[in-house]
């Protein structure tokens, strides 16, 4: 039997020699993917050498409603004002994927910073043609799975805001919102939901905002320490070319503690109530991009929410991090 165990042992031991050769000639050596990624943009540092510092970094991926795609985000760095090393710099950020369905989608966003930071100019949009679901308006409606019905969603949608700085960190500001849905590839089910929504399967809204805020954070899309304190009213009305008349409060209070150098906790608090002809488009959200991410986005729509966030984010070894 100690025969037969040793011979077992070698050939385990061999299988782990071979593999881990054939792991390292398969995979490249870290040095190699970030000589890749910095051909790419991806160095970690601003040449200001250039109008805008480009970095690219194609994925691909994979899920049940759009089968396997890829994606492709495009981020720039830039300073309006060469002269000007009090505003951080700006930032433009393109993100797009496209699936084997034929779903395609196409995200921006931009961050402007102007004059010392006393001007900020935030713009971002989003097209897409992506098959989703919808259950219908309120909680209990929404953790019911036989509510659950599939559609195509075809979205454009533009925002902008102006923000003035009033004291230091603290802007009050204007902006503009326009989307245009549309919901197409209906069941009988599907109709029926949305004959009985505001809007139907068709909308448009448009209107406009009013913008409080204060913030110290030291980078707005991935923060390390500070706070944030946002104040939105927004106004929808025909007279503003909106299908629909309604408005919304938003408020939302962040604050971001450095642990360690590798650590960071962030906690979100996040409140939105709307009244109105509000459409389904417009609802507010349990669970997005920003908040409570576990949840599937547009399974919850009420006309208000509130959350609360604890988020632990962990960077690990070379590029990985986590977020609890």
């Amino acid at each position: 039997m100690s025969f037969y165990r040793n011979i077992i042992r070698l050939i385990l031991i061999n299988l782990l020699i071979v593999s881990t050769v054939a792991y390292a000639n398969i995979f490249p050596e870290r040095q190699n993917i970030d000589r890749g990624l910095e051909k790419l943009g991806g160095a970690n540092r601003f040449d200001e050498t250039k109008t805008i510092d480009w970095g690219l970094l194609p994925s691909p991926f994979y899920t049940p409603e759009m089968s396997a795609g890829v994606g492709v985000a495009l981020v720039g760095l830039y300073r309006i004002d060469k002269n000007d090393k009090i505003s951080p710099l700006s930032l433009l950020s393109l993100s797009g994927f496209a699936s084997a369905t034929g779903a395609f989608g196409l995200n921006f966003n931009n961050y402007n910073f102007l004059s010392a930071e006393q001007w900020r100019l935030f713009i971002s949009g989003t097209v897409n043609n992506i098959p989703t679901y919808y259950w219908g308006k309120g909680y209990s409606v929404g953790k019911n799975d036989y509510n659950k019905v599939e559609y195509k969603s075809q979205e454009f949608a533009i925002r902008s805001r102006v923000l003035y700085r009033i004291i230091d960190n603290t802007y009050i500001g204007l902006g503009w919102d326009l989307s245009l849905l549309n919901a197409s590839d209906l069941d009988d089910r599907c109709k029926n939901y949305f004959a009985k929504s505001v809007g139907g399967s068709s909308i448009r809204s448009s209107g406009i905002s009013a913008h409080f805020n204060y913030d110290s954070r030291d980078f707005l899309p991935n923060a390390l320490h500070g706070q944030a304190l946002e104040v939105i009213y927004s106004y929808f009305s025909p007279e503003l070319a909106s299908d629909n008349r309604f408005q919304s409060t938003q408020l939302q209070y962040s604050v971001y503690y450095t642990l360690s150098k590798n650590s960071v906790l962030a906690v979100d608090n996040y409140a939105r109530f709307t009244s109105g002809s509000v459409p389904c488009d417009h609802l507010s959200l349990l669970g997005n991009a920003n908040q409570m991410r576990g949840y599937y986005e547009g399974r919850y729509l009420d006309n208000n929410v509130f959350t609360n966030q604890l988020e632990y984010r962990l960077k690990l070894d070379w590029r990985h991090g986590i977020v609890g």
